[in-house]
């Protein structure tokens, strides 16, 4: 049988591509909500049906692309329709089709609700676990142990300046040299200010009593990262400890490498922290100087050490310009260049005095030594004359 041409052009559709339309879906329990009723009897009204149905799927391409799939299938099995009563193949009548949509919108805002719902739990549920986890771990975790210093004092007695730090640092703990670590400054403006002939390495530390009478100690024993670590109770508790040794060993003058320590000291002798317009850096009054001691129990009184406050030497510490600390270590330097210096001359007037020793003659000879100066002098003639002989 010939069909005509109009129903050749189009083409032919398979009638296992259908969508399924008596299938029902359940979206609990709201199923009506999503319904389109179509009727064949009333005809299938494809352009208002599809164009409300891409309206409602508007809101992504993809629900675009499938309401045009579902138009053309709609279309092709309207003309495969017409082509069955044509060829007296007839379909049951049916009274609705049910077709199932959903706008694609909303299962993304029902699907982001519940799993923004989802992570918010989790993520509250995580960090109560991580919480919980962090404070069994500090309750099972023992402390880091604080390893002690291996620094220790140079303090001989008759010492020109004694320099007092803060506490080691974490090298200068583990090494036991002073000021170990490369960036701190303290060998360096040793060396420029004058204080020592050469720029020593750290490891230099005890050598600098026997070479320019300089001794170190540290108002606090305990190793830390930087200064900012130490309390002020243990800053104040270093202070009689400090007096003590200068006491003690009374050197000339002591030197504290940083304000922080004079503020200590101020704490503990007034009470009270120091004003800003009360400090200074440099020498400090008489009144102020360290390790007084009172005459009594056979020790004699002593008006204690003047002290000199110069900058720290961390290089952690950026408060002033290297040349501002170079101007105050430069004043300690020639205070030290000078008592060295004048130590010197002290010492080489006492051996002058030593050679001036008085002469044989000026010596008193004790009675009952007349034989034995006698003697000494035979002898001492005796040789004379071998000497000359020889020289001959």
């Amino acid at each position: 049988m010939m069909l005509p041409e109009s129903s050749l052009s189009q083409p032919v559709i398979d009638d296992n591509d259908d969508v399924p339309v008596n299938r029902t879906l359940s979206f609990n329990g709201r199923l009506n909500k999503y319904f389109h009723r179509v009727t064949k009897n009333e005809g299938i009204q494809t352009t208002t049906e599809i164009k409300s149905f891409g309206d409602e799927s508007a809101s992504s391409s993809s629900s675009l692309s499938e309401s045009l799939s579902l138009k053309r299938k709609l279309e092709h099995e309207n003309i495969s329709s017409g082509r069955e009563g044509r060829t007296t193949r007839s379909r049951p009548a049916t009274p609705s089709t049910t077709r199932l949509t959903r706008s694609r919108s909303q299962i993304l805002a029902a699907s982001s609700s519940s799993s923004s719902s989802v992570s918010s739990s989790s993520i509250s549920s995580k960090s109560t676990t991580k919480k919980k986890r962090s404070a069994r771990s500090a309750r099972t975790t023992p402390a880091t142990p604080i390893l002690p210093s291996l620094l220790r004092d140079t303090i001989p007695s008759d010492l020109i300046l004694l320099l007092v730090g803060v506490n080691p640092g974490l090298m200068t703990g583990t090494t036991g040299f002073a000021y170990a670590h490369p960036s701190n400054l303290f060998w360096k403006l040793l060396h420029s200010s004058g204080i020592t002939a050469i720029r020593h390495p750290p490891s230099d530390t005890y050598r600098l009593p026997e070479l320019y009478e300089v001794g170190n100690t540290n108002i606090v024993e305990r190793p830390t990262r930087d200064a900012s670590m130490l309390t002020k109770a243990e800053m104040d508790a270093g202070v009689p400890v400090l007096e003590a040794k200068v006491a003690a060993q009374r050197p000339e003058a002591v030197c504290l490498v940083g304000k922080s320590i004079w503020e200590a000291v101020w704490r503990v002798r007034k009470g009270r922290a120091i004003k800003k317009e009360e400090f200074k850096y440099g020498w400090q009054d008489k009144s102020e100087n360290m390790g007084r001691v009172r005459a009594g129990d056979g020790t004699e009184s002593w008006n204690g050490a003047p002290v000199f406050v110069a900058t720290t030497t961390s290089g952690l510490a950026a408060g002033m310009t290297l040349a501002e600390k170079q101007a105050v270590w430069n004043e300690l330097g020639r205070w030290v260049v000078q008592r060295r210096q004048e130590r010197k001359a002290a010492a080489s007037n006492e051996v002058d005095k030593a050679l001036d020793s008085p002469t044989q003659a000026d010596v008193e000879i004790p009675e009952g030594s007349t034989t034995n100066i006698a003697g000494n002098s035979a002898e001492f003639t005796t040789s004379l004359n071998v000497v000359q002989v020889v020289e001959r």
